[in-house]
């Protein structure tokens, strides 16, 4: 997706499709699945689903109502920025998007592996 600047004439269904989309760059550059981030953010996972996804929630559309009313929504830009890959992240994918998180690997201490007899 090109970069898309946040600003007061977007629809509400735009905006809400926008920030689905910011947050779940967000969350794949921190190498988060979408399970991962629901349980630390102690959501269920269709509810990270259906905000990366942009589909309408009650909550966040009035979220959005009070944001323009009140003359805040091109803050969203600053407080939700588009993700800026690297140039080699940007070779790796040759037009691809990048669509999952392969989670946080844990960490194989030393001293769990053992070599031959030891006593």
């Amino acid at each position: 997706m090109t970069y898309m600047k946040i600003d007061k004439n977007l629809s509400d269904a735009a905006l809400l499709q926008l920030i689905g989309h910011r947050l779940a760059g967000l969350r794949l550059a921190q190498n988060l699945t979408q399970r991962q981030l629901a349980e630390q953010a102690g959501l269920g996972l269709r509810t990270i689903q259906r905000l990366e996804s942009g589909a309408v929630a009650t909550q966040l559309s009035g979220f959005l109502r009070v944001c323009r009313v009140l003359g805040l929504i091109e803050g969203l830009d600053a407080m939700l920025p588009p993700i800026a890959l690297s140039p080699m992240a940007q070779l790796k994918q040759q037009g691809q998007q990048r669509k999952r998180a392969s989670g946080s690997k844990a960490e194989i201490s030393d001293d769990e592996w053992t070599w031959g007899d030891s006593e």
